[in-house]
């Protein structure tokens, strides 16, 4: 892990704005690759001045949409039976597409917004918005406000904790079990105020 973590870091020094850019659209995808291995390091870069902090967390969350436009726009264009036959190649399985599908329809919009701060559901909400022909504006502005947020929050890890694998990957965690719970409340919320605005369909 910390020669992974090391790997990064130098990746990111070398290829700069770019590198992060292209790793969060990798990550935002449907490539294992963990936005808090990613971002991390490039706070840390930012720490030591060989970095813009704003420019870093642009370049991810803008990465982080290119990334969910690929989902979004596969999903839309070959439809749920290609898209389960040969999602397995790339870690899409139908028991996992099955759960944030189920999450999509029943929560709407907004789980394109918490998805995108969600482990496991973050690299796949932009499926079954995609297949549901969610409004691109708007898929674009919840995927926008999720990612910037999830990424600007591990950015500030590695800026504030460096290069301390064990201390990003607590900090990590506890930020996640954090996010975690404010995406409960807003959800909580969020529901609630629908069934007030749409009581017939409270069924």
């Amino acid at each position: 892990m910390q020669q992974l973590i090391d790997w990064l870091v130098a990746t990111i020094g070398a290829m700069g704005y770019p590198g992060v850019f292209l790793l969060m659209a990798m990550e935002s995808s449907v490539i294992p690759v963990p936005s808090e291995l990613v971002m991390p390091p490039a706070g840390y870069l930012a720490q030591q001045g060989e970095m813009n902090i704003i420019f870093a967390i642009l370049c991810g969350t803008f990465g982080s949409l290119v990334g969910a436009y690929v989902n979004y726009f596969v999903a839309r264009h070959l439809g749920r039976p290609l898209l389960l036959k040969y999602g397995r190649y790339v870690w899409i399985t139908e028991e996992k597409f099955a759960k944030v599908e189920s999450f999509f329809l029943k929560h709407g919009e907004i789980s394109t917004f918490l998805g995108r701060m969600l482990p496991v559901v973050r690299h796949l909400i932009s499926l079954p918005a995609g297949l549901a022909g969610m409004n691109h504006l708007r898929f674009s502005l919840y995927t926008l406000l999720g990612a910037g947020i999830w990424v600007t929050v591990l950015t500030y890890i590695g800026y504030f904790i460096g290069q301390n694998r064990e201390l990003i990957m607590r900090y990590s965690h506890q930020a996640l079990v954090v996010v975690l719970l404010c995406s409960a409340v807003i959800l909580a919320v969020y529901i609630r105020r629908h069934r007030r605005t749409h009581p017939s369909r409270e069924s």
